[in-house]
């Protein structure tokens, strides 16, 4: 397999990675013929995987720019994946200037094509590091240069969580997060779940197998389990609901079915 020149050395391009499988499904270039038969392995089971991740990023830019309306100026985005058109540094910095966005993520992909398009943005790092390790995130030298703790900061955990076995312990490490959090921050959270997906729970489940044979399994949590991540958040209007229902910018029911597949909140820190 000839190694594209945007690859970085070092990965091994014969493995499926979650965040090219997600670039594909939004439509982006930066994936392999090994992520794209992975994705159209899963969408044989949920054809409306595509729909699913454009609600996903559609309702992450409506929360950055709720975040920017209420005046937080700084973006920690954990799980971040492959930069694609309108990522949080573009809608937040189209929405306040002086916006300052610090980028997470462990895939080196990512990482590497992360670096490349924030070259020359002295507002956008871009670090490697780990949701499960929070506090190594919260430590990291990229994001303490350019974050101030001290000030409200906006957490998005898009499409992230959902990637963190139970054993690894995801309620415990949003919480160490907001423990970190100045009064004022606010959290931005997507979660699959077999809740709103117009499927069969068996049917999905295929999907969820070709994940953990990719060996990134997919955990589809209940709303409890969801809300869970919110504990020590105050819920924004309207809570804890499926992706196009958060404060909608059109009429709700032209949206593709699968759009409603899992949840969506916005929680602030008191």
């Amino acid at each position: 397999m000839e190694r594209p020149a945007w690859a970085p050395q070092g990965i091994d391009i014969s493995v499926p990675s979650v965040s090219r499988i997600y670039d594909y499904y939004l439509g982006g270039s930066h994936n392999f013929e090994v992520d794209r038969e992975a994705a159209r392995r899963a969408m044989e089971f949920m054809p409306g995987l595509p729909k699913i991740m454009q609600a996903n990023r559609a309702f992450m830019r409506r929360a950055v720019r709720f975040a920017a309306d209420q005046g937080i100026t700084q973006f920690l985005d954990i799980g971040s994946g492959i930069p694609t058109f309108g990522n949080v540094h573009e809608v937040a910095q189209a929405a306040s200037p002086e916006a300052k966005v610090a980028y997470v993520d462990h895939d080196s992909v990512a990482v590497a094509h992360s670096e490349a398009v924030l070259a020359g943005n002295d507002r956008a790092v871009i670090a490697a590091a780990d949701l499960r390790k929070p506090q190594e995130i919260l430590d990291n030298p990229e994001i303490t240069r350019l974050l101030d703790l001290d000030r409200p900061v906006a957490l998005l955990l898009v499409a992230v969580l959902h990637f963190i076995e139970d054993a690894d312990e995801p309620h415990a490490a949003v919480a160490t997060l907001r423990e970190a959090l100045a009064p004022g921050s606010i959290v931005i959270l997507t979660h699959a779940s077999f809740e709103g997906i117009p499927l069969t729970e068996e049917r999905a489940g295929g999907t969820v197998e070709v994940y953990k044979d990719i060996k990134n399994p997919l955990v589809m949590r209940p709303r409890e389990a969801v809300s869970r991540f919110f504990d020590g958040f105050e819920m924004v209007e309207p809570g804890l609901v499926s992706m196009p229902h958060w404060r909608p910018e059109a009429p709700v029911a032209q949206e593709d079915p699968f759009a409603f597949s899992g949840f969506a909140g916005v929680g602030r820190k008191a």
